[in-house]
């Protein structure tokens, strides 16, 4: 097979890439896409980044030949925060430790945490019963999804820490998109700078309530049945049948604790904001969640919820949490033709993918049709990918869409959110997709 070069990079001035890139990066990457196809490149500084956004080539490097790549340079960056967890280690370490994680989300486990969601969400809705004027439905939803990650995977009640937790992610979301793509930004982390002391600060805090956590759990370390019970009674296959160290498992607990409740809020944050500028759309779903009557909500309830599930979806094709997902390539290789370098950097954006007039006409239109049975099945499988895929895929994909659902689902069932002006909502892209400065809603009770 002969392979071309790879296309051209724009000729920037030096860092002109880098800056293009931090002011605006979902344009950026949508301008890349537009401009040069299913491959683009950009030079970053003295590095050529590489965009690829067909779905087969995105499934050839997440699945069919993800061992010829690691994870991308933003997630090694953010083991500064995470650790050796599950979202940022690799090769065997990393299959090891998801095979230790994986039953606490399997199926019939998952099904079971479905009580637990519903009378959070019902807690936040008694409580917005008692507040007047605008609330922030972003840190609402923060405060809510990390309630229900601590009571379901780890048996803890975290609601008291909940502002002191979501106030050091910001900590460090803003430490992340600050250095973004800047040039010796691991130099300049491990300076003395104001941004990395917040830093520093933030994550000692996170490491007080997690550490706390384990201790509690290893002086009464009855099987709970929760994932926090599996990783501290796993143990190693070596002769010393070793267990976790504390650093280990707060590595573990640091990922899935703080990005699964992150990803599922921002998820809903975003959802409640298009149905706010969409009244007909939520017709349909408070219709749907009506017509369920006495039937309790969890996860029986599911089948009956499908319009809501395709609402879930369409947001987040438009909004997906992971807004790009980084690789590097460990070996010389292919993609369309095009010959991309061992070392070069790989990015796959679902943002840039989703909004793609190919697979979703008039893609900027929020369409929960989209995601009615036939309309999926002519879809390439990977024209969406919001939890990634291959043998990387988000451990809690099932977990985190029946929460969105079950939430949406309770609370939708008592409340319309209204947005309130004057305040413009945009997407900040960092290490997830969150709005900047939230989003207020004023509250109407159905």
């Amino acid at each position: 097979m002969t392979l071309r070069p790879p296309p051209s990079a724009r000729r920037w001035l030096p860092g002109a890439g880098v800056l293009a890139f931090r002011r605006d990066p979902l344009g950026t990457l949508q301008r890349l896409a537009a401009a040069q196809g299913d491959v683009a490149v950009a030079r970053f500084g003295t590095s050529r980044v590489f965009l690829l956004s067909h779905p087969d080539l995105i499934r050839d490097v997440l699945v069919t030949h993800n061992r010829l790549f690691m994870k991308g340079v933003g997630l090694q960056r953010a083991k500064r925060l995470l650790g050796e967890g599950l979202l940022t280690s690799e090769d065997d370490f990393h299959l090891r430790q998801r095979r230790l994680a994986q039953p606490a989300f399997h199926h019939a486990r998952v099904a079971a945490y479905g009580t637990e969601m519903v009378k959070c969400a019902e807690a936040t809705s008694e409580g917005w019963s008692s507040r007047e004027g605008p609330i922030d439905v972003h840190a609402d939803m923060m405060r809510l999804a990390l309630a229900i990650v601590g009571r379901t995977l780890f048996g803890t009640a975290v609601e008291d820490a909940a502002d002191e937790i979501s106030r050091a992610m910001t900590t460090s979301m803003a430490l992340f998109q600050s250095f973004s793509s800047l040039p010796f930004a691991a130099l300049l982390e491990r300076l003395p700078l104001p941004a990395t002391r917040r830093f520093a600060g933030a994550r000692a805090r996170l490491d007080a309530v997690v550490f706390e956590m384990i201790a509690a759990r290893r002086a009464d370390p009855a099987d709970r049945g929760d994932l926090l019970s599996m990783l501290l009674l796993a143990q190693d296959d070596d002769a010393a049948r070793t267990r976790m160290s504390d650093l280990q498992l707060r590595d573990e607990v640091m990922t899935i604790f703080l990005a699964g409740h992150e990803t599922t809020a921002n998820a809903l944050a975003w959802t409640w904001y298009l149905l706010a500028k969409h009244p007909e759309v939520e017709r349909r779903l408070h219709a749907e969640v009506d017509a369920l009557g006495s039937v309790p909500l969890g996860a029986g309830a599911l089948p009956r919820l499908s319009y809501t599930s395709m609402v879930v979806s369409e947001s987040m094709r438009l909004f997906p949490p992971a807004w790009v997902i980084g690789r590097r390539a460990l070996a010389p290789y292919h993609a369309g033709g095009h010959a991309i370098p061992e070392g070069s950097i790989v990015l796959l954006s679902p943002y840039v993918v989703h909004r793609d007039a190919r697979w979703y006409p008039d893609p900027e239109r929020f369409d929960p049709d989209r995601w009615a049975p036939d309309a999926r099945a002519g879809r390439p499988r990977f024209a969406y990918f919001p939890f990634g895929g291959g043998t990387r895929i988000c451990i809690g994909e099932q977990f985190a869409m029946m929460e969105a659902v079950l939430v949406l689902a309770t609370l939708a069932g008592r409340w319309r959110l209204r947005l309130h002006p004057p305040h413009v909502v945009e997407p900040v892209a960092s290490i997830t997709l969150r709005p900047r400065n939230g989003i207020p809603m004023q509250l109407e009770r159905r």
